[in-house]
């Protein structure tokens, strides 16, 4: 090396290594094959279902209806006005999130979290059209693109494309009518936000699912950096028992011939710099081969870690769970699956790698008994975020059932303040809007209480009532006039109280408001 390459300083940048994680089988890998299934078509499918409201109202079941500003959830109905569901949602949501962390750690990452579902899906087409990881390593590392590299790539991502394409086409179909906006798109007539919605979301999905996967949850997602407030020694995390895979080695199983070349590669990688380096390694056929105890093997002699490299291999994070806790680590339990295939291979007790608590660990080593797992999950921290759950979701659901079918605001008009006509009375005038939530049209009673003297006059009509269209929010001028020398007209303000009732069913709704007389 020359002395001005010695100088120089180390590189602060490490090229990322791509990572192929190999295909494995297992209690994880089955249920997340089972969550990404419900989440995708959940995803996919319910713009699509229909909901029968009425004649005036939208029948899709799930629909975040923008030009008229209204939220549809089967039989629910949010307005404008009442935001305040949507921030409730919003906080149990965050709630949830902290008490599945300190329950079991980033369970949410490892199973449900879009970035996790649509890049499983992604590496299942990837591994359906190229091969599994020892086939993918191949062709990542083949410099020349002759015409078979250039055929499985083009098929890759195409079909990645297709799927980007279905996910942004999916999103824009919640916020108008699906076989109407279907319709439209592959006829050129939908808006152009909807194509521009589509454009982005196909890119961002085609992207992070394809080509970023990791970096995402490593660079973008801030959830792994503030994870560790959530977690304390209790919690259920993916961990490593040292205790006994302690020392490493392969001394304690019978290989074939065949498996003497796995060996002599592990061995050889396992003294490698970085477990990420594992992506780069020679591919060898016939990993994880079976393996039969070797009863030659003494008692005291190597741990039940053979350094088979079986849990890095499967990590779609790249890292080695046996090197501790890491921030990469998603919880998604695949390392578990690999480890437990080959303990069964080599006549050890599945639990090398395992979901298992801090305490439980400790206690372990000293020979004590681990706790249950419930004692796990109902402690002092995760009782208390099911309570604030709890006290949120009861709020909501109460708030829903009480709120009123007739609903109405109140502004009074402050230029002027009053208005003194020619006999002397005293008016004020307010701007009040009508909701009717119902489904067809609904009259509507508009009086006044507080004051016995002052009266209801509605713009444009002689009577007392106004029909409102179904399900639509409407604008009455109202005016409100006190005789001249009524205690109202002469008192710089008084407390009155304006009523709305649907006179077809009863139902009424109140606002307070201030009548200001001439003492202002």
């Amino acid at each position: 090396m020359s002395e001005s390459q010695s100088d120089m300083p180390p590189s602060l940048y490490q090229a990322r290594e791509p990572i192929f994680p190999k295909r494995v089988s297992g209690s994880f890998r089955n249920l997340k094959w089972v969550i990404m299934a419900v989440t995708l078509g959940i995803y996919y499918l319910t713009p699509w279902i229909r909901w029968d409201r009425g004649p005036n109202l939208p029948d899709q079941a799930v629909l975040v209806d923008m030009a008229n500003r209204r939220f549809f959830f089967f039989w629910i109905e949010i307005w404008p006005h009442e935001f305040y569901f949507v921030a409730g949602l919003l906080v149990m949501a965050g709630l949830g999130l902290f008490l599945f962390t300190s329950a079991l750690g980033r369970v949410w990452c490892g199973y449900t979290c879009p970035q996790t579902v649509w890049t499983d899906l992604f590496i299942l087409v990837e591994r359906w059209i190229e091969g599994d990881r020892n086939a993918r390593l191949r062709l990542h590392r083949q410099e020349k693109w002759d015409a078979r590299k250039t055929r499985l790539r083009l098929t890759k991502w195409v079909t990645w494309l297709l799927i980007a394409v279905a996910t942004g086409g999916a999103w824009v179909f919640y916020f108008t009518d699906a076989p109407t906006l279907l319709v439209d798109l592959f006829t050129l007539n939908a808006h152009p936000i909807a194509y521009t919605t589509i454009a982005i979301l196909t890119g961002t999905t085609f992207v992070f699912g394809g080509f970023a996967r990791e970096q995402i949850c490593i660079y973008a997602c801030p959830w792994p950096r503030i994870q560790a407030a959530m977690m304390d020694e209790d919690t259920l995390t993916i961990g490593y028992r040292y205790w006994r895979g302690e020392p490493r080695g392969k001394s304690n199983v019978r290989r074939t011939n065949k498996d003497q070349a796995i060996a002599a590669e592990a061995a050889s990688h396992a003294a490698g710099p970085t477990a990420g380096a594992s992506y780069a390694r020679t591919p060898v056929p016939n990993e994880q081969a079976d393996m039969v105890p070797d009863p030659t093997v003494a008692e005291t002699g190597p741990g039940d870690c053979i350094d088979c490299m079986a849990c890095v291999n499967v990590c779609p994070m790249g890292i080695d769970i046996r090197d501790g806790q890491q921030m990469e680590c998603i919880t998604c339990g695949l390392c578990i699956d690999a480890c437990d295939d080959i303990m069964a291979k080599i006549g050890k007790p599945r639990g090398l790698i395992d979901y298992m608590a801090l305490t439980d660990e400790v206690r372990e080593v000293e020979g004590k008994t681990p706790k249950p797992v419930i004692s796990h999950v109902l402690r002092p921290r995760t009782i208390m975020y099911t309570a604030l759950w709890s006290i949120v979701g009861i709020a909501l659901v109460f708030a829903l059932f009480i709120r009123p079918e007739v609903d109405l605001t109140v502004a009074p008009v402050r230029n002027p303040t009053f208005v003194t006509l020619s006999d002397g009375s005293i008016r004020n005038t307010y701007e009040v809007r009508l909701r009717n939530k119902q489904g067809d049209e609904r009259p509507y009673r508009i009086t006044v209480t507080g004051n016995d003297a002052v009266r209801v006059q509605l713009e444009g009509t002689p009577y007392q009532t106004v029909d409102v269209p179904a399900d639509t929010t409407h604008l009455q001028r109202v005016y409100l006039i006190a005789p001249p020398g009524s205690a109202a007209a002469q008192a710089e303000r008084t407390d009155v109280r304006l009523w709305v009732e649907d006179i077809s069913n009863g139902d009424r709704a109140y606002k307070d408001t201030i009548f200001n007389g001439k003492a202002n």
